[in-house]
């Protein structure tokens, strides 16, 4: 039997209910920094400005279609362990989650520099999709195709779950981690370039890097920056190694 299984009492179900919602305001904090998720407790929070970064496989349905499940296994794995690799290789990066084929991150984000920071980031995901396709290419497996949405933004850091049952999670709430999943959703799409970002995340780069981005305005998502900016030594060193 799982170590976490309780009986469910509506009972105490209702008093806990009761507990959340009586909780004052003025726990949740204004800070410059999100912090260790270590510091939440189910009572607390932290407002902050963050980025956040989604990078979603295109057309997954159509690897089903292709390969039997070992390859796909091969495939996704891949992808997920090497995107997670750069996700995480920020010193600004707080959460990196993984939910079916996309893999998505959180950064806290309180100084303009930190956009450029991540910008780099996102390039390397970029670029990554080259090594992987050159690598999948060799095995006879099909080439993938991403989607990478960004935006920058103001959101509410929490731990919510079960008190007391050891299932919990950091959840950030706010628009701009709605925005770079829908952003993402739409890049990579047909000759769409690979990476969308938001115009909040695009006003907030340096000179060199806004200028990789072309502008324009898409439904329900306002002001888009696209660009298939990529990482050139990484790039040649595919190109050399594996061409």
């Amino acid at each position: 039997m799982d170590g976490n299984y309780k009986d469910y009492s509506y009972i105490s179900s209702a008093a806990r209910i009761d507990d959340i919602l009586n909780q004052p305001i003025g726990q949740f904090e204004e800070k410059d920094n999100f912090p260790d998720r270590n510091t939440l407790t189910f009572t607390n929070g932290v407002y902050g400005k963050c980025t956040a970064i989604f990078v979603d496989i295109r057309d997954s349905s159509g690897l089903t279609e292709k390969h039997e499940r070992p390859a796909l296994a091969k495939i996704y794995r891949s992808f997920i362990s090497e995107m997670v690799a750069v996700l995480n290789s920020s010193p600004l990066v707080r959460e990196v989650n993984i939910v079916g084929d996309c893999v998505w991150a959180v950064y806290s984000t309180p100084l303009k520099k930190n956009i450029d920071d991540l910008f780099n980031v996102v390039c390397t995901a970029n670029t990554l999709k080259k090594l992987l396709n050159a690598k999948l290419s060799r095995k006879d497996l099909t080439l993938l195709r991403l989607g990478i949405g960004v935006d920058y933004g103001r959101a509410l850091m929490i731990k919510a779950g079960y008190n007391g049952s050891g299932i919990n999670d950091v959840i950030y709430m706010g628009d701009v981690v709605n925005r770079a999943a829908h952003l993402a959703n739409k890049a990579g799409r047909g000759y769409a370039d690979s990476i969308w970002v938001g115009d909040w995340f695009a006003g907030n780069l340096n000179e060199h890097n806004a200028k990789l981005l072309t502008s324009s305005y898409e439904t329900g998502l306002g002001k888009v920056g696209k660009s298939n900016a990529i990482i050139s030594p990484m790039n040649e060193w595919i190109d050399g190694n594996l061409g």
